[in-house]
């Protein structure tokens, strides 16, 4: 009766899994990973250079990513090692919110990183709608994980030190304003899936 079971479900969970090879899949798990980060940023769990830390984990993940999308086909071999990287950021995610270090919400550092990330968890949102109405090919799609994957590093960089200052954040905003307006003209070109 298990073996049954177990083949009606692998039947009735591939094709829903085929459908998330193409990158849509990732996309929801990036907007998990950047709103624990942001969660963490809120409550104190995160200090701004660990959630620093962590930006640069999702910008290997987005370039992986992109370079998965590239062809406009996820292989399996690229698709696993996406998903080691996405586990392992979830996993890193748990020990820096978990750990003795806690920060301060209410500072301006970590208000403007908080910012920053809530803004990334919007720009793969509009990706993954993208993604699902068709406006986005999936070779679009890589190209704008890459975006999202420079974004990620501005943001890293910026937290470095555990302080994000006026400045910083301001070189984070042109990033994502750049982003924001590669993904509004990959939605309303010509291509479709």
């Amino acid at each position: 009766m298990k073996k049954i079971l177990f083949t009606l479900l692998a039947a009735v969970a591939a094709p829903a899994f085929a459908q998330t090879t193409n990158g849509a899949g990732f996309t929801q798990r990036d907007i998990n990973q950047q709103q624990r980060i942001e969660q963490g940023l809120q409550s104190g769990q995160l200090t701004t250079k660990e959630a620093g830390s962590l930006e640069r984990d999702e910008s290997h993940i987005d370039k992986m990513e992109s370079s998965a999308l590239r062809d406009g086909k996820v292989t399996a071999a690229e698709r696993a090692r996406i998903q080691a990287a996405q586990d392992k950021a979830s996993r890193d995610i748990a020990r820096d919110k978990h750990n003795a270090q806690t920060g301060n919400p209410n500072s301006a550092s970590s208000q403007r990183m908080q910012s920053d990330v809530q803004r990334n968890i919007n720009q793969e949102k509009r990706i993954q709608q993208g993604m699902a109405s068709g406006q986005l090919t999936n070779r679009e799609a890589g190209k704008l994980q890459a975006g999202q994957a420079h974004v990620d590093h501005v943001e890293a960089h910026a937290a470095r030190n555990g302080h994000v200052g006026e400045a910083e954040q301001a070189h984070v905003q042109h990033a994502e304003n750049v982003q924001s307006h590669h993904i509004y003209r990959q939605k309303h070109d010509a291509q479709t899936k």
